[in-house]
Order: structure tokens, then C-alpha cells, then sequence
């Protein structure tokens, strides 16, 4: 017997697995056959889409395309390094520039993904003397850079602000930072950002909010969460993504002249990759533009939410207090959940199943994200299949 396979078998794997298909948790990719949008093709059969995070409906929009295009025969489609030795290309410093502008920051700064960005900042910033404070429910590239970073780590009630204050009262750390996500991505509701500006400039504290669902469909201009409840210059660090409201890859974080130079100099997740194709870079840059002048595809994606939330709840569904396109289904058990989105599957709509420990235990749902590609004969679709399901 091989030493590798020895190894295997100290580990039982499979009674991990199977313990997770009893549980009704266990999960598999679908692949693809077609691109983003309001359509999704699986398995050579056509679904309405209600899976995506693409909330304007930039993913697959031909004007993005065009520039991604161009992008990839002016710059390769690979930038062939990191950042920091030859990977930075000036699509990338276009996009920061344009990004820094668009979030009213001095700069900001490209990271592959939001997960890296995340545990960057906070690896970057905290240590042993240090203390970090974060929602319940924040996502779980927030938790992780928390506890990786060695701070002190801690948790406070969802969206409480009375609760995060008393943790910060109580704290004798070096460096506090409170960290909460902008929206929450399985509940759609916004965090109280303002009450936790008032708890960090009273403690000494800093504020960090990771607005991946909210850039782009948020405030009139697409710029997020910060600037629909008046919090932009209270706020010391931005996250956001690229792959949700604006339809391509990457994240980046904005702030101060000394925030992004910290993160250059010691932000390992940073420091350490490949930087993104230039390509995607300078797509970003005109669905950024798109985001910021049409707000109509706004306009359009509240209309749909409200059609939505008012066919559910006429149908006695349980939703979520969200104003967002992101809308669950509140169900309960696991094996609940999964069985009506195997009903709607049948019935051509292709909405996911989330399970713990994704949610908490007793919450499973049917996390319904609406796109500014659906039509409001899609969302009557959708309720009509939810009538008879």
C-alpha cells in the first residue's frame, strides 16, 4: 500500500460525504452552457435565471463584451505577473483611477477576488495587539481575514449597534476595526452603517464596510451602500466586488493615500498573485460607466423587486425585510427547500437552494436574486410557478 494511500484511509472521507447527502447539504457545480443573463442553459435545457448576481445585467451586455475584446487584443489575456514586478498594467491603473472617482476615495486598489481582498486588508492592518469586530452573518471571507489576521476576534448580534458598543467600550486594543458587510448577501437587508460610525468614533475605532451587493444598485449613481445612507467620509475602508453589479471579476478596496500604500507594502493576497487580465480591467472600466449614467436598469430592478415582494407575500410565502434584488424565500427545513426548487427546476426556473452552513440551522431557503435582464413577465413566471408549486 502506497504511503499516500495509507493516508487516505486515516482520513474517512467517505463517511464525511455521505453524512452531508443525509443532511439533504450535499453540493455539486452545474455547469453552464451558455453565458450570464436572463437565461441559463443546463444540461441542454433552457431555465429563467434567478440564481445570478448579476444585478444590472452587465454580465453579458454587448457593450462590456466589445471592450473586453478590444482589451484582449491590445493587452494579451493574461498580464503574466503580479503587480508588483511587471503585471500592472495601465487598464489597471485606469480602473483604479476611475474607481477611486467613482467611491470619492484618493485611491484605490485591484485584487483578484473579493476573498483575497478581504483577507488582505485585515492581515495587513491587525495583529496580536489588535481587535477586530464583525457582524454574525457577515460572509465568510470576513470572518476568515478576522480570524487569520490574529486580532482579537469578535462577534456581535446581527446589525446591532447597542451590542458592537459595548464591545468596543470593553476593548483595551491597540487597533480596532469593525467590519460588517454593506448587504447581507443571504438576507438582503443593509446594515445600520451610521449607527456604527457613531460607535466607532466614539470608541477609537475603524470602520470597514464590504459592499459586494450593493456597488452599482444603490443611490442614484451606482456608488453603494456608503452614499445611500450618508456615511462615505465616516467610513475608512471600502471592499467591493466586480463580478455582481458590474458583470465582469475582481474586487478592490478604496480609502486614503496611506490605506492603499499599506495594502501594497504588506497585504500578502495582494503582494503575492497574478494580477487580473488587463482585459477585464478595461471591461470594468465601461460597465462602470454603464452603472453610473443608466440608471434606468435601477429604475427597472426596484420595479421588479416590488412586483415580486407582492406576489409572495400575496402567496403567503415568508420573505426577508430587503429592498434589494436579493429576495429569499424563507423555508425552513432543509429537505423543504430543496424539494420546492426541484418543483420549480421542473417548471423551468432555476433558483438554488441555500443550506447550512451557508444560513443558520432551521433556515434553509431559496435565495431568488432578481437582474435587471428579467422582465416582469418573468417575475409573473416565477409567481405563478410558486402559486402552484
Amino acid at each position: 500500500m502506497s504511503a499516500l494511500w495509507g493516508l487516505e484511509m486515516t482520513f474517512d472521507l467517505a463517511a464525511d460525504l455521505a453524512a452531508r447527502r443525509e443532511q439533504h447539504r450535499y453540493r455539486q457545480p452545474q455547469i453552464m452552457d451558455g453565458p450570464c443573463g436572463r437565461h441559463a442553459v443546463v444540461g441542454g435545457q433552457q431555465y429563467l435565471n434567478f440564481c445570478s448576481n448579476d444585478y444590472l445585467g452587465l454580465a453579458n451586455d454587448a457593450d462590456v463584451i466589445d471592450a473586453f475584446r478590444q482589451g484582449a487584443r491590445d493587452w494579451g489575456v493574461g498580464s503574466g505577473a503580479s503587480h508588483l514586478v511587471c503585471g500592472h498594467q495601465r487598464p489597471h491603473q485606469d480602473l483604479e483611477e476611475a474607481l477611486a472617482a467613482h467611491t470619492g476615495r484618493e485611491r484605490a486598489l485591484l485584487f483578484s477576488t473579493g476573498y483575497m481582498a478581504n483577507l488582505g486588508v485585515m492581515s495587513a492592518l491587525l495583529g496580536k495587539r489588535d481587535a477586530v469586530f464583525e457582524d454574525r452573518l457577515n460572509h465568510a471571507s470576513l470572518l476568515d481575514g478576522g480570524l487569520l489576521s490574529g486580532a482579537r476576534f469578535r462577534r456581535f448580534a446581527h446589525n446591532d449597534a447597542d451590542a458592537l458598543s459595548r464591545q468596543l467600550q470593553r476593548s483595551d486594543a491597540r487597533r480596532k476595526l469593525v467590519v460588517a458587510d454593506g448587504i447581507f448577501s443571504m438576507d438582503g437587508d443593509e446594515a445600520p452603517l451610521a449607527a456604527y460610525a457613531d460607535a466607532c468614533e466614539a470608541h477609537d475605532a475603524w470602520l470597514m464596510v464590504d459592499d459586494a451587493h450593493g456597488l452599482g444598485v444603490l443611490d442614484p449613481q451606482g456608488r453603494g451602500s456608503l452614499f445611500v445612507q450618508g456615511v462615505n467620509p465616516r467610513t475608512q475602508i471600502l471592499m467591493a466586488t466586480l463580478g455582481k453589479g458590474l458583470g465582469t471579476g475582481g474586487a478592490f478596496v478604496a480609502g486614503s493615500h496611506d490605506l492603499i500604500e499599506t495594502l501594497i507594502q504588506f497585504a500578502r493576497t495582494f503582494i503575492y498573485t497574478t494580477a487580473m487580465p488587463a482585459a477585464v480591467a478595461a471591461a470594468t472600466r465601461v460597465s462602470l460607466h454603464k452603472s453610473r449614467e443608466e440608471n434606468w436598469r435601477r429604475e427597472k430592478l426596484a420595479e421588479l423587486i416590488a412586483r415580486f415582494r407582492h406576489g409572495a407575500s400575496e402567496l403567503g410565502y415568508t420573505l426577508m425585510p430587503s429592498r434589494t434584488p436579493i429576495q429569499p424565500l424563507l423555508i425552513g427545513s432543509d429537505a423543504d427547500a430543496m424539494a420546492l426548487s426541484g418543483a420549480l427546476r421542473e417548471k423551468g426556473l432555476l433558483i438554488t437552494a441555500i443550506r447550512p452552513p451557508t444560513v443558520p440551522e432551521g433556515e434553509a431557503r431559496l435565495r431568488v436574486t432578481l437582474s435587471a435582464a428579467h422582465e416582469l413577465e418573468d417575475v409573473d413566471a416565477l409567481l405563478l410557478a410558486l402559486a402552484n408549486a
